[in-house]
């Protein structure tokens, strides 16, 4: 990580109205590398992009990109970053190459250096063989990575996507998830999406909000393993029926879910969520062998970040309610 943040936001709030979309969010993110902006549809990640990216202004709050507060030098900030909004629009009577020259032109380049990074850049997003096609005629896919050339042209050095993928097939999003994972390991990819699997594939830090308030900033890993209850994976032989309502009775065990094994018709697999995971590792071997079922493994299970996402703004919504109260 570098010693200058990519992104660094002080009490940044933006109000509309009535209604505050960002409240006081305080965010420093540093880079290379993917960085996941999480929160459900109308949390306020396109609010707070637009302000980053200095579309809309703040009610209240300070921004610094890449080390400079972005009131004092736009030009120079501007010159560094690259956008890709979450519905791009693009000139459909244009091909994809005419595209990237038109936009290398608004950055300043040269024809000459135009035509080159045009080249690599239909190279890299894989629309190379799609250069001269209309982009009237590309696909959602197609269109997506056209967008994402389009941020690259200037070289950026900070990249902010806002739902580069929420609108994609799924062989796009893996298309799409495969560059950005590339981009991250020489600039810093600010990604906001709603579609957590895709976040938890590419994402080494994330930041989770709920009506405009940050909830959590954490390596993704990290709050994987915090943020929710012990989970232990346990594969059983035999008729299961007496042992998981025997686990169900232990003080020890929050749930029990289980279904059937896909390996062997005989298996069954149980997923505990647990608030002792020492004790839970000394007993239920115990239990089993009480209950004459035969083990077959039993190890940790990582929360999903879905999981870890629904736990955290559940709480929140329960917090605010009370707060109203």
């Amino acid at each position: 990580m570098s010693a200058t943040s990519a992104i660094e936001a002080r009490g940044l709030t933006r109000h509309f109205r009535d209604v505050t979309a960002v409240d006081a969010l305080d965010l420093t993110v540093g880079g290379p590398g993917v960085f996941g902006f999480l929160g459900a549809n109308g949390a306020g990640k396109t609010t707070a992009i637009r302000m980053l990216a200095g579309l809309i202004h703040p009610s209240a709050g300070s921004i610094k990109l890449l080390g400079r507060p972005v009131e004092k030098a736009e030009v120079s900030v501007r010159e560094r970053l690259g956008y890709l909004p979450q519905e791009p629009a693009f000139y459909s009577w244009m091909t994809g190459e005419e595209y990237l020259l038109h936009t290398g032109d608004l950055f300043g380049l040269s024809r000459k250096e135009s035509r080159a990074r045009s080249a690599e850049l239909l190279d890299l997003c894989g629309l190379e063989p799609a250069a001269k096609r209309r982009v009237g005629g590309y696909s959602g896919g197609m269109k997506q990575r056209l967008g994402i050339a389009q941020a690259l042209i200037n070289r950026p050095e900070l990249l902010l996507l806002d739902e580069p993928v929420s609108a994609l097939d799924p062989v796009g999003r893996a298309e799409v998830l495969e560059l950005i994972e590339k981009l991250g390991k020489e600039a810093t990819v600010f990604m906001s999406s709603h579609i957590l699997v895709d976040v938890e594939r590419v994402c080494e830090e994330v930041a989770i909000i709920d009506h405009g308030k940050l909830l959590v900033h954490e390596r993704t890993a990290a709050l994987r393993s915090r943020a929710l209850r012990p989970v232990l994976t346990c594969e059983l032989r035999g008729d299961t029926g007496k042992i998981e309502r025997l686990l169900a009775a232990e003080s020890w065990v929050e749930a029990v879910n289980s279904e059937p094994g896909r390996e062997e018709p005989d298996m069954t697999v149980f997923r505990l969520t647990v608030t002792d995971r020492t004790e839970a590792e000394v007993r239920i071997p115990r239990l089993i062998a009480e209950a004459g079922v035969g083990l077959v493994s039993l190890s940790p299970a990582l929360p999903s970040l879905e999981e870890v996402f629904i736990a955290l703004v559940g709480r929140s919504q329960k917090e605010s309610r009370e707060e109203e109260s």
